[in-house]
């Protein structure tokens, strides 16, 4: 299939070629259609599947279709959980949309209110926003929702994590009118995510492109075993300093400890920034910018770019702590491997981190892949560790004492 069976515009489709599109992704040949035909569509695919072309190419089709010159409101509204996809999202607009005239701000935290107040005076048709910042707005009667004829939520499922699902059923209900609507997910497991799609959509067609535990198959994944912490730098250093790293994130769990790694990596004259949800949004954007640009090889961060992220560059995804929770895992290693690219996720696991390796072997239903670098073998191995750990389990059970029944 190609982008010309979908029937777009010719200014779509030279957009699409500039931007290398070759052809489409299964989840683009699947919901694309579904809007085109005005239909709700509640659609899953795994990260870096090219689900934000997915939605913006049919909307910027619908304008076509339907120019509308009368109103300065916006008629395309488009949540996004975190600021990092909302300029992901905006930024994708303005390429497809760049042979036409679609106008289009985004409404984000981060940035004076005051500035985007006046932004919204501009004429849009388009909107981007977080839940938060644009709820913040509306209460101050700064923008109108009435003319939305399409929402498109998504990352829903990040939405529903960090809270925002009250917030986004608040936008919506001030929305009078009917409108197509499509919520898009990396997961459609779990009640939430059943719960928010039957208050929002109506009769959606519902495209699950990959099962919920999947990550793109292009990715390489392995384990590296470290002893302590000197071993985990060293470990890290090899890695980062071999020639087929051009780019790399390397994320751990906490401010402080991405802090830490950025201070060694530097110390080694490994050119490294951090990034964590403290920094204001123009700190991270300015960072961000470095790191597209390959000013900067590794960038150390938090969960704060988990997702949004979206550069085919990245080559590596190290997992420097390992995450608690098999879906972080999931969107923390589709920072890479994006666009039918062959990436590398690396996780490096001390004795501490095998319960978490554990939980996210459990979700993804493999084991991991355990490698070594010559000269820095781990002392211990990973299947006698385990053996070690259920025994002594095993143990300790044996050796609590029984409850005493209680006496009638």
């Amino acid at each position: 299939m190609t982008f010309e069976d979908f029937d777009l515009d010719d200014i779509l489709l030279e957009a699409i070629k500039k931007q290398g599109y070759h052809k489409p992704t299964p989840i683009q040949e699947a919901a694309i259609p579904i809007l085109l035909e005005r239909q709700d569509i509640l659609a899953g695919a795994a990260t870096g599947t090219g689900k934000t072309a997915a939605f913006v190419l049919p909307i910027l089709q619908y304008l076509l279709d339907e120019p509308k010159r009368s109103s300065r409101h916006p008629r395309v509204l488009i949540l996004s959980p975190t600021r990092e996809l909302a300029f992901q999202i905006h930024r994708v607009v303005n390429q497809l949309g760049s042979y036409g005239n679609f106008p289009s701000v985004i409404i984000t935290g981060g940035f004076k209110q005051t500035q985007q107040t006046e932004i919204l005076t501009q004429h849009c048709d388009i909107l981007v926003a977080t839940p938060g910042r644009l709820a913040k707005l509306m209460e101050e009667e700064h923008v109108d929702l009435s003319y939305i004829e399409i929402v498109i939520i998504d990352e829903a499922d990040r939405m529903l994590d960090m809270g925002q699902g009250p917030t986004v059923r608040a936008l919506l209900d001030s929305i009078p009118t009917d409108f197509i609507a499509g919520l898009f997910s990396a997961t459609l497991s779990g009640k939430g995510i059943e719960r928010f799609a039957e208050e929002i959509l109506e009769e959606p067609q519902i495209v699950q492109m990959d099962a919920p535990n999947q990550k793109s198959e292009q990715i390489q994944q392995a384990v590296y075993l470290a002893n302590d912490k000197a071993h985990k730098q060293a470990i890290l250093a090899n890695i980062v300093n071999d020639s087929s790293c051009q780019s790399a994130i390397v994320f751990c769990n906490k401010k402080e400890k991405a802090i830490e790694v950025t201070e060694w990596l530097q110390s080694q004259n490994i050119s490294a920034q951090v990034l964590h949800g403290d920094f204001i949004q123009a700190v991270r954007l300015e960072k961000l910018k470095k790191f597209k640009s390959n000013k900067i090889k590794v960038m150390v961060a938090t969960d704060v770019a988990a997702r949004g992220l979206d550069m085919l560059q990245i080559t590596h995804v190290i997992n420097y702590d390992i995450p608690y929770r098999g879906d972080i895992y999931i969107h923390r290693i589709g920072r890479t491997g994006r666009a039918q690219q062959v990436g590398i996720a690396i996780n490096l696991v001390e004795r501490h981190d095998l319960k978490n390796l554990e939980r996210i072997e459990y979700h993804l239903e493999q084991s991991l892949p355990v490698e070594k670098i010559a000269g820095l073998e781990p002392s211990f191995t990973l299947k006698d560790t385990l053996k070690k750990r259920k025994k002594k389990k095993k143990s300790s059970k044996a050796k609590r004492p029984k409850k005493k029944k209680a006496k009638k």
